[in-house]
């Protein structure tokens, strides 16, 4: 019976941390199915959901991680599923849509955001922030993030409702199929 497992890592970043994660999936009979790696600050962020039908695979995969974390200084937190990953996006009776949110960053702009979203039974599949230099050297911030919005939901509705909380917080927000 094929298990899944959910394996996230950080540490600070260096050349290898990558290859490692991936050289112990693969040690332990399992395939890396799908990942998301990053720098954040001064670490380097990973997230991968992994798959086996080997005997012992959770145990093996237990005790690697703690061996990279004892050798390599990595905080790792390795998750078994319940049944099967979900569908992919959208799932099934939602539509796939883009948000996007740009403007002079300041605190709160994803808490907003994303309470606008959840308000309306809108949920975040992936999102990336980012702030970044801008004009005259104040701080701009962008947000995307890919959604999947309830089929029965106007979106002219989400699309009324971002557009309030971007106008308080004096941002632009798009809100664009996929």
């Amino acid at each position: 019976m094929k298990r899944w497992f959910v394996l996230s890592a950080i540490g600070q970043d260096r050349p290898g941390l990558v290859a490692e994660l991936a050289q112990l999936v693969y040690d332990c009979d399992a395939n890396l199915e799908d990942s998301r790696m990053t720098i954040l600050g001064t670490d380097f962020a990973v997230i991968l959901l992994a798959s086996s039908s080997g005997a012992g695979c959770a145990d093996r995969l237990a005790q690697g991680a703690k061996r990279l974390e004892r050798d390599h200084g990595l905080t790792i937190l390795l998750r078994a599923l319940e049944g099967e990953p979900r569908s992919p996006v959208p799932a099934p009776g939602y539509i796939a849509a883009r948000v996007t949110a740009s403007g002079q960053d300041r605190a709160g702009i994803v808490a907003s955001i994303g309470r606008v979203l959840a308000e309306h039974g809108v949920n975040i599949a992936d999102m990336t922030t980012r702030s970044r230099p801008g004009w005259g050297g104040q701080p701009h911030y962008e947000m995307t993030a890919t959604v999947e919005i309830p089929e029965q939901l106007d979106p002219t509705a989400l699309r009324a409702a971002l557009e309030r909380e971007a106008d308080r917080l004096i941002l632009d927000v798009e809100l664009a199929p996929l």
